[in-house]
This record gives structure tokens, sequence and C-alpha cells, in this order.
């Protein structure tokens, strides 16, 4: 259930603020992630990239969610769309490890080599840094609020974050060793910490 407290509000609109700039930093993240991975063929870089609008997508799903609180003091009508939140981030996970997984697959198959990305690289610096202080503080927030769905949406960031390290792993060892599969093979591994991450957040595994 929902926690109700008197700075509630404070708290809400804390949350808001924080996914307001989840929606806006992924958007432009997922923009250079696709243009980088079109021109240089990297699986790892287009699965980021679309995780990225996903994310997006799951920013806006709770940025309804807390709207829908601030409309009402009905805590079954706050618990419903609660729940429908939840399911939401969590169905978005699922399909985003389907795609990667399939995409990476043929990739290996069909010997796809990706050229280096210097764009990719320090884009999954910044992302590492800014993902890791949006996850902390969404699960400082979640915990206050009792929000389970706010508290997957955190794990769904601290997913972003080690997608973040699998792409740095995958692009570099392409661009300093010429290893092509680790692109694919990144993106691959990506799909295992999201199929996870998706089936917790599904079965309500990071309540309080």
């Amino acid at each position: 259930m929902t926690t109700v407290t008197a700075d509630r509000p404070v708290l809400l609109r804390r949350a808001l603020r924080l996914e307001f700039l989840t929606v806006g930093w992924n958007i432009v993240e997922g923009v250079i992630a696709i243009g980088a991975a079109v021109a240089s063929g990297s699986v790892a870089l287009l699965g980021f990239g679309i995780d990225s609008f996903v994310e997006s997508a799951s920013g806006s799903v709770m940025i309804w969610r807390l709207h829908a609180e601030r409309r009402t003091d009905d805590e079954e009508r706050i618990e419903h769309v609660e729940r429908r939140a939840q399911k939401l981030v969590a169905g978005s996970l699922i399909l985003l490890a389907a795609y990667i997984a399939w995409d990476s697959i043929t990739s290996l198959l069909a010997n796809e080599r990706p050229e280096p990305s210097l764009v990719g690289i320090l884009l999954a610096i910044a992302s590492l840094s800014v993902m890791w202080w949006l996850a902390r503080q969404k699960r400082r927030v979640g915990t206050a609020l009792g929000s389970r769905a706010m508290t997957a949406d955190a794990f769904q960031t601290d997913a972003c974050f080690w997608l973040s390290l699998f792409l740095l792993v995958g692009i570099g060892a392409n661009a300093l060793f010429g290893w092509w599969w680790a692109d694919p093979l990144a993106a691959l591994g990506m799909t295992v910490f999201i199929g996870r991450e998706a089936l917790e957040a599904w079965r309500g595994d990071h309540d309080d």
C-alpha cells in the first residue's frame, strides 16, 4: 500500500522532477545513441538507444501515476493506478529484452562487424554517472512514498546504469582490440539483466 505522510506533497513534487529529468535525458541519449549506432553498425549502441526510449516511456508512465495521486485522495484509486504503472514498467522491460536478444543473435550469426564509435564511448561514460545518481534518488523517494511502481522504476534506471557499463565494455573492446563480437555479446548480456529486472518488477519483488 502507498504511505500517506504530512510531507507527501513535497515527495510527489520531487518524484515528478526526477521523472521529468529521466524523460528529458533519455530522449536526448536515445537520439544520440541510435544516430551513433546507425553510423557504426553497433548492436549494443542500438539496444542502448532503444532502452533510452523505453526508459522515457517508463518515466512517462510514472508521471501519469504521480499526477493521478495529486488529483485524488482516494487510496483505492491510487493503489489501482500504482499496480497498472508497475505492470507497464515491467512490460516495457520485457519487450526491450526480447528485441535486443533477437538483434544480438542475428548480428552474431551474420558476422556483422561494427565500426568503433567514440561518440558511443563518451555517451556510455556520461550515462554511467547520470543513471547512478537518478537511480538512487528515485529509490529514496520511492521508499518514502511507499510506491512499488517508483521503486520498480528505480531498478529500471539501475538497469540503464548496468547497460551503460555493458555498452562501454562492448564498444570499448571493439575500439581498442578490434573484437567486433564483443559488441553484440555485450548487447546479449544486457538482455539477461533486463529480463531479471522485468520479472522482479512484474512480481513486485522490490516492495518495501
